[in-house]
This record gives C-alpha cells, structure tokens and sequence, in this order.
C-alpha cells in the first residue's frame, strides 16, 4: 500500500471511530478514545506531506540505483511502521467496538502508545526535513554551522524517547525479534534500578530477575524507567550491563548452541617489540613495538578458534602463550589427526561500543564461522574505555594484527611471503568501529561498523532521527569519547611505523608525500576543521528546491525550531546532557572516524565489503564511506538487510532473518578468501 493510500484509509478509519465514541455519552473512556483518533487523524495529517516529499527525495542520497538506502529512507519506513500499526488496530476497532468481547481498556493503552510514538516521530521527521533543507544531495551529514548543529543536537537530546522503550518496542523490526528485544529492555532497566545498590555483576543480575515483572507487566512503566536511565547513567552502567554476558554460566549457555570447534584459546602475547618486513622492500624491517598508551607496555589478549586442529596449534610455543580462563575453559583435541595449515587467516575485531565485551561473547557465531570458512579466527581482546582510552584500543589491534602475520604458522596458516603483494594469504575482517585505517592486507568486512564518531557527537547525521532505539549506544560512545584524560596521548609505540610503509605503495613517493605516522601531530589536530574536511562547502552542486527553503535568515536565527505552527512534541522531564563536542578533536581523528581520513590514506586500503542494516544508526556512515572510497577508484560493496537491529551478529541463531544475514557476511568473507576462478582466455 502506497504511502497516500495509507494514510487516507488511517483519517477516514479515525473520523469514524471518533464519531462513534463522541456519541457514546460522557464516560472516561468513551472521551478518551475518542481523543485519540482525533490526535491520530491531526498527526496523520501533519505527517503525510513531509513524509511525502523526504521519500520523493530520498534517491538523491543513495549509494547507486542498486543500493536503495539511506537515513531517510529508514526514517520513512520507520513512520510507515507505525502508521500501519495504527491502521491494523483502528480497523479491528471498528469492526469489534460493538461486540461484548472488545477490550477496551486494552485497546485505549496501545492506541495512547502508538499515537505518542507517531506524536515523536512527527519530530524527528521534522528534523530530518531540517536536515533535507540545508544538506546538497547525496550528503547525508548535516553541514551547518557549529553553532546550529549545536543547537540540533540540543533539541534532539531534549525530545522523550521513552515511548520507543514502552509498549511500541521494536515495532519498525521483523516480529521475530520483538520479544527479544523486549526480554532486552525489560532486563535493562531492572538492572539499571538495582545498578546503584550493589555494584557486583552477579549480584546486580540476580536482584533484577525478581523485579523484572513489574516492567513487563507495565510497559509505560518500563518506557519512562528506560527514559531515566538513558539520561542519568553514565558509561560504567552501560559496561555492567553489557558484560553480563561475559559470566560463565550465561556464555556456556550460549556455546552449547554454537558449532564445537577444536581449539578455543585465549592467547597472551608477550608486551615484546619485534621487526617485520616492509612490503614495499622486504629487505628492510621495521620495529613493531608493543602498546604503550596511557598504562605502559602490558600483553595484548586474544583468542585463537579453529574447527580444526591444524598444525602448528598444538605447538609448544603457542602453548606457553595459553592463558587459562578457569574451571569453564574446555578444549577439543584430535592429536592423531591433524588438519593441515589453512591458506587463510580471519582477524576480528569484536564490537562492545568502544567500552563493553570481549570475545567472549561473540564466540558462538565465531566458532560458526571458523567451521563454514574453514579458516582459524584470531579474535582481539583490546582494552576497553574509559580505563584504557584512545589510543591503546588501537595499538593493541596493530600490534596484535602484526604479530598474527609475523606468526600465522602457529596459528594454523601458511607462512605468507610478504614480497608477494597478491598473495591472498591472510583475510582481514574488522568489526572495530575503529579500525579502517590500518588493517591494509587482502579483505576488510564491516559489520554496521561505526566510521564517523565526531559527527554522531556533534548530530550531524540525517540517520540520527531515525534511530531513538539507539541511544544507549549512542550514549556509550558518547562517554568514552568524553572519557579522554587531560594531556598529551601516548603514542610512542606507533611513532617509528608509517603507514607508507605497510601499505604497498610504490618506491616513487616523493619526498613530500605526507608522512602518516601515528604521532601525538596526527591523532590530536588543532582543531577539528583540521581534518574535518567532510562537513566543509565544496564546489557549488546543482540544488534540490527544498534547500532554498531553509532562508539565510533561518540560518541565522537563535533557536533551531523545525516544527510547523501549532505542532509541539513532548519533550523529557530529565533535561538534556551537554556534549561539548567543539572540544574534542580526538572525534575527528582519521583512526577514531575513517570517513574523515585524508584520500592518500583510504586509497591504500584493500577492497572493502560493508553489511550494513536498513534500520541501524550506523547506516549513514557505510553509505558514506562506500561513496567516498568509490570516487577513490577503491573496489567496495555494500550490502543492506531489512528490518533488523544493531548487532545482528551476536543474535544469528535467533530467527529466519538474523541467519540470512550472518550468512551474507560469511558469503562475502568467502568470496575473498577463496575467489572465483578466472574464465579462460
């Protein structure tokens, strides 16, 4: 059903049920259904033309003809989400409001929900026309002024997005998942009531499953507790919560419903400096020191998975390097049969918002991976924010990714020859949202990866209206980006190492190429216009006519106000938490925010294949990169799967969609490691 259709039948479906209940006397309940098909045939009305003309404009800022996606989009589907829902109930109110079975106390809570969640996302459809107005096509971050995007961001903060955690939990995603999202938030928010009281994991998990039932029974409730805690608590709450899927029962429980696998081991490497061949003059080495930001030198943790024994794996020299993970830690051996080694070797980087998890808890769909690929999995347990900030996340990555190729014949692979530059001898996939600029080998996978932190801190993204399920995440991020100490970054360790010379680039670079050496210079600029070259005016583009809407005068204005005359949102009773985004360039850095790295850097990465979702806060930013390092002249592919939420990943054996998709990373993965055979001449 088309979008007009749609909400023709809505107004049509509410004037007559508030005709009926307006005739029924002056009861309470009477009064109050008929309000709220009268709210939902004044915000129907409101919406349908912006909605309208953000979809009449949203192929403007797609990838290609073949990649129909963007923020907008999402947004527009999100809205027609709920305007279906409110279809589907107003009809089954009209044909059972006579009968003695309807519910109505039942049917008056859900319609009050669903019409204070179309009431918000009015707002946010509003925003996003903001957006459309002042964006050039195909620009899907917002390009005002500093002061206007600080008072976007101000206003999008103060909106109430507790209705979005109520009753009308994940209604824009496939049905599937929607109890256990619920099953999510309900957890949650009990959790986050017990948080303050005792501040052990185990003890905090065990006090919320007996109080969990009231949110379930209240979804009102759970939405407003939900709205509290988004707003009050900081980053050390959302790493307790999300941690808890590190206790060992929890992920024991988990792995029974994983593939068993051989080898399941958590590696420590030593904090040893090493030297590694340079690919452009494999003569010549250079030092790969170990991780010294902010703690000093310290082991880099990481965890070995293989379906298969291989050789090598069994080593004495990899066995010293075991680190036990106690009474829990079982691990298959088959000494009388050992596979040979593979050709290929994943590195994976796990996701946690910067601050949570480890690789523990994506274990399962890992040890699934490892036996479809048939390839070991070396996954990096790197320090976690805001006890070990930027950039010591970074540089265990690096030096632990070097180490993987300096010793992939422990880790079960071959020995790769590092003068061979098209040797597709390791498969690099990275799920660290900031990992892009330095994984330089053969393959680079990102799954609903995070590639521009400074413009999800300062709300420059049109996919940032679209998403108020996210702000957990996005408030995660938001702390450990704040959680940077005074002083200069440690970076040492990565001084006497250039990208220059990892990258493959050819020996007629000329003197003045600029060096891109991981220096205190480069990671903290000036300022972030320094680098922030994306949100700059470039050569004037052939403008849509809604921009002209947006006046010098409006952009000038003191107050950012998107919303016609008579139309006010509810706003939230916690007030908004000030993010001074201005003061933080570490945001804008190239190795925190890749789309924001220089063209002479993204031109050295290998192809790059992206897994974004249609309804996930990140999708804008793998829109955007996809563009960027097309224009580069880089391979790239993006692939967009519906109806599905942030981390799909760690949910793959959950239902029909969350499978198709784990599948469409592990196709594309396949497709590098063992590519299509050559047509003959």
């Amino acid at each position: 059903m088309d979008l007009h259709t749609m909400t023709q039948s809505l107004v049509t479906l509410a004037e007559d049920n508030m005709a009926f209940f307006s005739s029924q006397g002056p009861g309470e309940t009477a009064r109050r259904l008929a309000a709220v098909f009268a709210g939902v045939r004044e915000q129907v009305l409101g919406v349908e033309p912006t909605l309208g003309r953000l979809l009449g404009m949203a192929h403007l800022f797609d990838l290609d003809a073949e990649t129909p996606a963007n923020g907008y989009r999402s947004l527009v589907h999100t809205a027609r989400c709920c305007l279906a829902h409110l279809l589907h109930k107003s009809r089954y109110v009209a044909s059972n409001r006579r009968s003695i079975f309807f519910r109505t106390s039942h049917n008056l809570a859900e319609l009050e929900a669903y019409l204070g969640t179309l009431t918000q996302l009015r707002a946010l459809v509003c925003y996003a026309q903001c957006l459309l107005t002042i964006n050039r096509p195909g620009r899907l971050f917002f390009e005002g002024d500093e002061r206007l995007s600080a008072e976007f961001l101000q206003e999008y903060a103060t909106l109430y997005k507790g209705c979005f955690y109520g009753r009308c939990l994940g209604f824009q995603f496939t049905p599937a998942i929607r109890p256990f999202l619920q099953t999510i938030c309900i957890g949650l928010v009990s959790f986050g009531e017990h948080y303050k009281r005792n501040e052990t994991g185990l003890g905090v998990t065990a006090s919320s499953l007996f109080t969990s039932g009231r949110f379930a029974i209240d979804p009102e409730l759970r939405g407003a507790e939900f709205e509290r805690i988004i707003q009050n608590l900081d980053v050390h709450f959302w790493k307790a919560f999300w941690n808890i899927t590190e206790i060992e029962v929890l992920s024991s429980l988990a792995n029974m419903t994983s593939a068993t696998v051989r080898v399941s081991r958590l590696l420590s490497l030593p904090p040893e400096a090493f030297e590694m061949p340079l690919t452009t003059d494999p003569t010549l080495t250079v030092t790969i020191s170990p991780p010294l930001a902010h703690t000093g030198p310290g082991p880099v943790l990481v965890r070995l998975i293989s379906y298969d024994l291989r050789e090598g794996q069994d080593s004495e020299e990899l066995s010293s390097l075991t680190k036990s993970e106690g009474q829990w830690t079982r691990e298959l051996w088959q000494r009388a049969q050992q596979a040979p080694r593979s050709r290929s070797l994943i590195v994976h980087f796990h996701g946690g918002g910067f601050v949570a998890q480890t690789s523990k808890s994506h274990e399962p769909y890992l040890k699934s991976w490892a036996q479809e690929l048939g390839a070991p999995i070396l996954s990096i347990d790197y320090s976690l924010a805001p006890e070990a900030p930027f950039p010591r996340a970074l540089e265990e990555c690096f030096f632990a990714y070097c180490w993987a190729v300096k010793h992939c014949a422990l880790l079960g692979t071959e020995t790769e020859d590092h003068s061979d530059s098209d040797q597709k001898a390791l498969g690099v996939m990275g799920l660290v949202r900031r990992d892009t600029a330095l994984l330089l080998r053969d393959l680079r996978l990102s799954a609903s990866s995070w590639l521009n932190s400074f413009l999800e801190l300062s709300g420059r993204k049109s996919q940032k209206t679209s998403q108020p399920v996210a702000e957990p995440m996005r408030r995660s991020v938001s702390e450990a980006a704040l959680a940077q100490p005074e002083g200069p970054l440690g970076t040492d360790s990565l001084k006497n190492l250039t990208l220059k010379d990892l990258s493959r680039r050819s020996s007629s670079d000329t003197s003045d190429t600029p060096d891109m050496s991981l220096s205190a210079e480069t990671l903290v600029p000036s300022k972030p216009s320094d680098i922030n070259f994306l949100v700059k005016p470039e050569d004037p583009l052939e403008e849509v006519e809604a921009r002209n809407e947006l006046s010098a005068k409006d952009r000038g204005r003191g107050a950012l106000d998107p919303f016609p005359k008579g139309f006010r949102p509810r706003r939230s009773s916690q007030g908004a938490t000030r993010m001074p985004f201005h003061s933080l360039p570490i945001v804008s850095n190239p190795f925190v925010s890749p789309l924001l790295a220089p063209d002479h850097m993204l031109k050295t990465l290998p192809p790059v294949h992206i897994v974004a979702c249609a309804l996930d806060p990140m999708l804008d930013d793998s829109v955007m990169f996809a563009r960027r390092l097309r224009s580069l002249g880089k391979p790239v592919t993006l692939r967009v799967v519906e109806d599905l939420p942030h981390g799909f990943l760690t949910l793959a054996a959950l239902c029909r969609e969350t499978r198709q998709a784990t599948e469409l990373c592990v196709e594309r993965i396949r497709l590098i490691l063992t590519p299509p055979a050559a047509p003959p001449v």
